[in-house]
Order: C-alpha cells, then structure tokens, then sequence
C-alpha cells in the first residue's frame, strides 16, 4: 500500500492502496463516490466514465498511480445541485430507464459539449459510442444532449 495524494472534485484527498488499483475502485471504495458505477471492467461500457484534467476516460482501466495532481470530476462534482446543462437536459428528457450507464453517458455528454458545443447528429453517435446503454435510450440521450447544447449556447 502507498499513499496517493489526489484532487477529486475539487478536493485534496489521500488514499492508502495499491498503486495499480483502477480509479473506479479508489473512488467507489475509498473516497464513498459511488455514482461512478462499475459495468464491465474492461473500458467497454462507459458506466466508469470520469473526467480527468476535463477530458472523458473510463476510470476502470486507470490505475491511480497514473493520476498524479491531474483533477479527477465525477457526477458528484459536476454540480452542487445537479443543475449542470446536461442534468438538466436528462431530466427534462427523460432519458433514463434503469438509470445504470446514465452517470457515464452524462459525463461523456458534457465532454463532448465541451469539445462541439454544437455538435451534430454524426458528432454525438462518433463520439458517445464507447458508452453503451443496455436499456436503448440512444434517442433520447441524443435529445437530451442538443437540448443541453441549446440552453448552455444562450
């Protein structure tokens, strides 16, 4: 075990695991951060999906050691209220059925409105592909995004 120093959500934290242990598990396991979710554990699904430094990445297959003082945003430090453009936009969309893969589709979401503000039809099936929705909300997680991209362009 060895101490790891992280940023998580805006707040210094320190750890005391493997370094080869994945974030998912730093984060669920240790720090209580529960609403990244573990689905396949091999960066398939998405339902890990973090950001780290503001980009999107599946936090089952990065091992904490690789972190460093990058900063680590999970669904919890997206918004104090979940008043976030996207959460929002999934709400009043509807978008979720279980509910399970939504922490990560939403994450991904807001990178991805990041980098297109404005992205296309095309720009959001190219890059939400690495988050799969077992339930086939597609639709309306594409719904959701452009209405988020509408009200965060006002």
């Amino acid at each position: 075990m060895t101490k790891i120093k992280l940023k998580v959500n805006n707040k210094s934290v320190e750890v005391d695991v493997d370094p080869s242990t994945p974030v998912l598990w730093v984060l669920r396991d240790h720090l209580n951060l529960i609403g990244t979710k573990y689905g396949c554990g091999v960066g398939s699904c998405g339902a890990c999906t973090i950001h780290l430094n503001g980009r999107s990445l599946k936090s089952c297959q990065l091992p904490v050691s690789a972190v460093g003082i990058q900063e680590i945003t999970t669904i919890e430090g997206l918004s104090e209220n979940g008043d976030h453009p996207v959460q929002k936009a999934w709400l009043d969309v509807d978008v979720a059925q279980c509910g399970y893969c939504q922490t990560g589709q939403i994450m991904a979401a807001v990178s991805l409105l990041k980098s297109k503000p404005n992205p296309t039809d095309e720009d959001i099936d190219t890059f939400m592909t690495g988050n799969i929705c077992r339930c086939g909300t597609y639709l309306r997680i594409k719904e959701a995004i452009k209405k988020a991209a509408k009200s965060s362009n006002k």
